[in-house]
């Protein structure tokens, strides 16, 4: 965008033009009243009545209140009045010479530039011509004033309007404003000046007409209404200030970087009556400068390094208040020097302190959604080979499948694994084998193309999701191309490696979505290995693992009915005093016969099944008796309990939440819901409803395995959320991994933000409490603190001493502690002894 203004050249011709036509007017006046004083007859009483009246029409015009409009100064006087009363007590000729002569003297002494000085009296001119032109209409006795009372206020009023029209389109072609606004601004106030000063006029008459000593009294009465006229201006300049003040920092409240500069310009120039007003900004990446009026934007680019003149312009520096950090300049351009009120400077400062505030917050917001994106790609893409992860796979294929329904060609999934790749890694070492990786990632994305997505699940395990085949045997073929394109030996540090692989295929649609369609692929990639073939397709009478999967389905039934479900309890605690704040409630299978059942075998058959209601309310009623055990203890502590995202879709949930609270004397914030993301979480309505049911019960609301789910950010934007869990993956790789720990730091970031408490799960050394602790982590799970127990282990715990619950040693000495209020009320509640627990560090 560059500079379009208008030329200073440009303006001042038109106002020569504009001037020029009313001093040309004037002149006519002026040269017909001189001829017309001429012919009449002259005495010393006239005379002497002149030079009185000029000189009250001088000292009238010199009584005046100015009102700056951008670099013009507007002067509001008293010289009506007095034009008035000359034109009622001397001839018509000599009441305009008597004018002009008055306004030369007054604006001899104000040394006005000779433009504004012919404009300042030829405007006087016309309208004491116009004033006595009307006057001329009555008897033209003078000696009482007050029985030509209308036409003296008609000749006042025509002065008056006839000065406005004069006055305001220069001063609107003089600042670049418009006519109309000018017109109407303190439009009011300018005409009870008017009346008040037609007043005075009027009872000066009238005084004179009958005792000429009382006119003493005059200057005193004159001057109190002028000083009162000027106090009303300059108050309601202020509030008018004020108010513009308030509504200009409200409109820079936004996020948007260049919202906030325009905003501050056209505000800025209207606020504080700028011919221009520039913003530049100096932070680091966000250089840029902003060049404006009150009604466009000239300029937005680069700082362009233009000469500045102190003379006419206003520097403001913008400068942070607790750290000082300069943000930029914020200038005001006049055309001429210009000195701000002791008001207008300190509305400036406060002007330049919003805006210095929010270009910070519109920068902070801006690399903050910066790294939502880099997260947002690097939750989605592998960080080695930049590959599509397990993520995008599972987004990309349900896409796919929701388009095979609607009859657009066969989704296949194909899973590939190398063969033998653990011996790259021993022999040569894990930089080899990332080579080795990083290869075969780009020689599949390249001989897949476009239409495939190439993604790498993990390890030396690769995934490519072929979408739209006309036939179901072509994904056959295309595995078959892939695994070709690896048969050319890999170069590693000069030494050329062979590399095979064995590639599993399964074709959908398929019920359980993608991941039933990836099992089966994996199932026939394991397949194909045994066999020694290097492509398989997926044959359900080989899936043996679908078998044993049916097996513990035909258990849960009973396992159900005969509540072989147990909870064991893991603390959750604060980080630096080593005082638990809650517990998780984790469900165990206790077989009668086959003992503890793995949880992996079973959950997915629950969910699948229609057991899953039946399921969540047992566990929702041990968790909750649970927690009303300890609560007898003194021990406040809630309660955690995963929820399946498909009881999400159940909305009886939150009334079998209710009654599962009231049947053991519990408040809703004794619950908190932990949530895996999912599909489900973060795409159906029905999911806000019941969600904002839980919240409204006053339970909190979890995101468990934060940053490993289906699509974290998007999640977190729909659900009530107050508590974020770090996934165990990125806390045991966080010391010896710098993109886990930044995954962890962008996490606590994240939840410092939102106010969310975030837990960091599958804290097992002391070196990860303290690197979490560092990092701003206030909380932690895992087997360094306590493992999954029974809840009367939890009770023992509790009943162990009189002192708080401690699990681990704090970080500090307490005694040199100042605790805060806490997220999350405390775990223990107040004893004999006036201990309690806390959530602070």
């Amino acid at each position: 965008m560059t500079d379009q203004s208008t030329t200073p050249q440009q303006t001042d011709r038109q106002l020569r033009l504009l001037v020029g036509l009313v001093a040309s007017t004037a002149g006519l006046v002026l040269a017909s009243t001189v001829v017309a004083a001429a012919l009449a007859p002259v005495t010393v009483d006239l005379i002497l009545r002149t030079l009185a009246l000029t000189v009250l029409v001088a000292i009238a015009s010199l009584t005046q209140v100015f009102i700056r409009i951008r670099s013009t100064h507007q002067a509001v006087h008293w010289a009506d009045a007095a034009v008035l009363v000359a034109a009622v007590l001397l001839p018509a000729p000599w009441a305009v010479l008597c004018a002009a002569a008055g306004t030369v003297a007054a604006k001899a002494v104000n040394r006005m530039a000779p433009m504004k000085f012919v404009f300042a009296v030829a405007k006087q001119t016309i309208t004491c011509g116009l004033a006595v032109l009307i006057l001329g209409l009555g008897d033209g006795s003078g000696t009482d004033p007050l029985a030509d009372l209308g036409l003296l206020a008609v000749a006042f009023g025509t002065a008056f309007l006839a000065d406005e029209l004069l006055v305001t389109p220069v001063i609107a072609l003089a600042t670049q404003t418009s006519a109309r606004d000018r017109f109407l601004a303190h439009f009011d106030l300018r005409v009870v000046a008017a009346v008040v000063r037609f007043a005075v006029a009027v009872l000066a008459l009238a005084v004179l007409a009958e005792e000429a000593e009382l006119l003493i009294a005059i200057p005193a009465i004159v001057l109190s209404l002028h000083l009162t006229y000027r106090g009303k201006l300059r108050a309601r300049a202020e509030r008018l200030a004020w108010q513009q003040l308030a509504e200009a920092t409200d409109a820079m409240n936004v996020v948007q970087m260049e919202t906030v500069l325009h905003t501050a310009v056209h505000n800025g120039a209207r606020l504080f009556s700028a011919d221009r007003v520039e913003v530049e900004v100096s932070l680091e990446g966000a250089q840029q400068l902003v060049r404006g009026t009150h009604s466009q934007i000239t300029f937005h680019d680069a700082p362009d390094q233009a000469a500045v003149n102190p003379q006419t312009t206003a520097i403001v520096p913008l400068v942070g208040d607790n750290d000082g950090e300069r943000v930029g300049e914020l200038r005001l351009c006049f055309r001429s020097p210009v000195a701000l009120s002791e008001r207008e400077q300190f509305t400036l400062r406060a002007f330049a302190g919003a805006l210095c505030t929010a270009i910070r917050n519109a920068t902070s917001y801006a690399q903050l959604e910066d790294l939502a994106g880099r997260h947002q790609h690097e939750a989605t893409h592998d960080l080695l080979t930049g590959l599509a992860n397990r993520r995008r796979l599972q987004l990309d294929t349900e896409d796919a499948l929701d388009r095979k329904r609607g009859g657009r060609g066969v989704t296949a999934l194909l899973v590939l694994d190398l063969n033998h790749f653990k011996d790259v890694n021993d022999a040569l070492g894990h930089g080899a084998g990332d080579q080795v990786l990083i290869a075969v990632a780009q020689r599949l994305s390249a001989a897949a193309g476009d239409e495939a997505l190439v993604t790498r699940l993990g390890g030396d395990e690769f995934a490519v999701l072929l979408r739209n085949l006309p036939a179901p045997a072509l994904a056959l073929y295309q595995a078959e191309h892939l695994l070709s394109t690896l048969h050319e030996p890999v170069d590693v540090d000069g030494m050329p490696l062979v590399v095979s692989a064995s590639a599993g295929v399964a074709t959908g649609p398929c019920e359980g979505g993608f991941v039933e369609l990836l099992r089966r692929a994996d199932i026939a990639m394991y397949q194909a290995k045994r066999t020694g073939r290097s492509v398989a397709a997926y044959a359900p009478d080989n899936d043996t693992a679908d078998r044993a999967r049916l097996v513990v389905g035909g258990m849960l039934p009973r396992a159900v009915a005969e509540k072989e479900f147990i909870l064991q309890f893991q603390p959750i605690v604060d980080l630096a005093s080593g005082e638990p704040i809650s517990a998780e409630a984790l469900a165990r299978w206790q077989h009668p016969d086959k003992g503890m059942v793995d949880p992996r075998s079973f959950l997915g058959s629950i969910e699948r099944s229609g057991l899953l209601t039946a399921f969540t309310d047992a566990v929702l009623d041990q968790a909750l008796a649970g927690a009303a055990r300890w609560r007898e203890l003194g021990c406040r502590w809630p309660v955690a309990v995963n929820i399946s995202p498909r009881s999400l879709l159940d909305r009886r949930l939150p009334a079998l939440v209710t009654r599962r609270l009231d049947d053991h004397g519990l408040p809703g914030d004794a619950l908190v819901l932990e949530l895996t993301e999912s599909h489900t979480v973060s795409q159906l309505d029905i999911v806000d409803k019941v969600l904002a049911e839980l919240a409204e019960l006053g339970c909190m609301i979890a995101l468990d395995d934060f940053g490993t789910g289906y699509s974290s950010l998007s999640v977190l934007s729909r659900v009530p959320a107050k508590e974020l869990k770090i996934d165990r993956s990125f806390v045991t790789q966080m010391e010896n991994t710098p993109s886990a720990a930044a995954v962890v730091r962008s996490h606590l970031e994240l939840g410092r933000h939102l106010d969310l408490l975030v837990v960091a799960e599958g804290v097992e050394r002391d070196s990860q409490r303290h690197m979490l602790w560092d990092l701003g982590c206030t909380a932690g799970q895992g087997h360094l603190f306590a493992k999954p127990m029974p809840i009367e282990e939890v009770l023992a715990l509790i009943t162990a001493d009189d002192g708080p619950v401690r699990l681990a040693p704090p970080l500090h000495d307490p005694a040199a502690v100042v605790r805060m209020p806490a997220k999350r009320s405390p775990g223990r509640a107040p004893r004999a002894s006036g201990t309690t627990g806390s959530n602070g560090g």
